[in-house]
């Protein structure tokens, strides 16, 4: 018997109008709320406190390049010309075994910006972190880092110190492409600079 009241129940029109406009509701009640959510995240990411430094790590205390050191990190993956930590670049023929270079070869210059534009672009990787080493280049440095885009952050907070910051910037970025597959200036693609590498005409 109660089944013989439901169908009759579920023939009328009004019956099934009531069941469809509380799906209806229920369907946009909970679009809205998650449409609510989104912005509401979306927000909470794009403010930013103006006043709010990153927290770098980089530190800048070379100090006097010719202190003592027993070991020397290098730029490693040239072929022919490397760059220790305190800013020689010398043939890898001159490197010592504790990683740095020989200061009394004829190939070891300290500080050399052979190859760099006055943009801070260099057509040599070596010469560009040897550039970028030199101690008056520490202000450049630290403005580009408190204006650094975003997408730079997680790069750069894991750098610890001057060295690795001038071997990470050097490095090939974005920043050098344009359409992400040509350099914009191919004979100066290696840049500590603030600015992109000049867009040469093709």
């Amino acid at each position: 018997h109660a089944m013989m009241v439901l169908r009759r129940l579920l023939r009328k029109r009004w019956v099934l109008g009531v069941v469809f406009g509380l799906s209806l509701i229920y369907f946009l009640t909970s679009t809205l709320k998650q449409e609510e959510r989104t912005i509401r995240d979306r927000t909470l990411l794009e403010v930013k406190d103006p006043d709010h430094r990153i927290p770098w790590k980089v530190r800048f205390n070379l100090g006097n390049s010719s202190r003592q050191i027993s070991q020397c990190r290098n730029s490693i993956q040239g072929k022919v010309l490397l760059t220790d930590e305190l800013g020689y670049v010398c043939e890898r023929k001159d490197l010592l075994v504790n990683g740095c270079c020989n200061v009394q070869a004829p190939s070891s210059r300290q500080f050399i910006c052979k190859s760099c534009l006055a943009n801070g672009c260099c057509s040599i990787y070596e010469y560009c972190v040897s550039c970028c080493l030199q101690p008056d280049k520490q202000p450049l440095l630290e403005r580009f880092l408190n204006r650094a885009a975003e997408g730079f952050q997680n790069l750069f907070t894991a750098v610890e110190d001057h060295f690795e910051l001038c071997l990470a910037k050097c490095r090939t970025s974005s920043q050098s492409v344009q359409h992400e597959n040509t350099y914009r200036n191919p004979q100066a693609k290696y840049c500590y600079g603030e600015s992109p590498p000049e867009l040469l005409p093709i």
